[in-house]
């Protein structure tokens, strides 16, 4: 198994009355013969066998040249910004904050989002968030350890809103202040706010170390070993 939390951790959040299930997922973590465990992970300790790796994810596939001819991306990479938010709810996003920025440049894959001069709409299928992030200066995202993990390899700084409903999201904010340069904002900040984050500087991490980007290589050379 993979990952960076387990459902007994997630259930566990939510009371007591889920103590019968939390027991059960735990005896079935017991049986695993080895947990891959991901940075900015709970503790897991579930699991009897525990290989620590690093940073797991996608590569882009696009040359960068390629893409900002293709989207007319002409801003700098300090005034690009990914819109990111998995199912966090794309339609909820203050749109109207973007015009503040008309020298900069945002990408979104909402389809649902308005027509704005600065902004990208990327609606083809076949390209992913992380085929943008070397284009950008910063992702603003929901914490999620897909996103921040991509982000994190290319070392693209990370604006995260909190997210107080998610019992992984501590694990998560403490991994990118310990090893990413980022910002932190409240709903307030990004719902009812002017954006005036987008203006101030991110801030360093807080442990000069980088965490170990090859997690998706390591895993996949271990499973080969495994079958052969």
């Amino acid at each position: 198994m993979m990952g960076n939390f387990g459902w007994d951790f997630i259930y566990r959040e939510w009371g007591q009355e889920f103590q019968e299930i939390i027991d059960w997922i735990s005896q079935c973590y017991q049986q695993c013969d080895r947990l891959f465990r991901l940075p900015m992970a709970e503790p897991m300790t579930a699991f009897n066998n525990i290989t620590n790796v690093g940073l797991t994810g996608g590569n882009f596939r696009y040359n960068e040249a390629q893409l900002r001819d293709k989207f007319k991306l002409n801003t700098p990479r300090e005034k690009t910004i990914l819109l990111t938010f998995g199912g966090l709810g794309l339609q909820t996003i203050p749109y109207h904050n973007l015009i503040q920025f008309e020298e900069w440049k945002f990408i979104t894959f909402d389809r649902q989002s308005p027509d704005l001069p600065n902004l990208i709409k990327v609606t083809d299928h076949s390209y992913r968030p992380v085929d943008f992030m070397p284009l950008c200066g910063r992702v603003i995202c929901k914490p999620g350890f897909s996103t921040f993990s991509e982000a994190m390899r290319l070392e693209v700084p990370i604006i995260s809103l909190t997210r107080d409903d998610f019992a992984e999201t501590p694990f998560l904010l403490e991994g990118i202040q310990d090893y990413s340069y980022h910002q932190i904002i409240n709903t307030n900040q990004f719902y009812q706010g002017n954006w005036d984050f987008l203006l101030q500087s991110s801030q360093e991490p807080r442990r000069g170390i980088t965490l170990p980007k090859d997690g998706s290589e390591v895993i996949a050379r271990e499973v080969l070993n495994y079958f052969t």
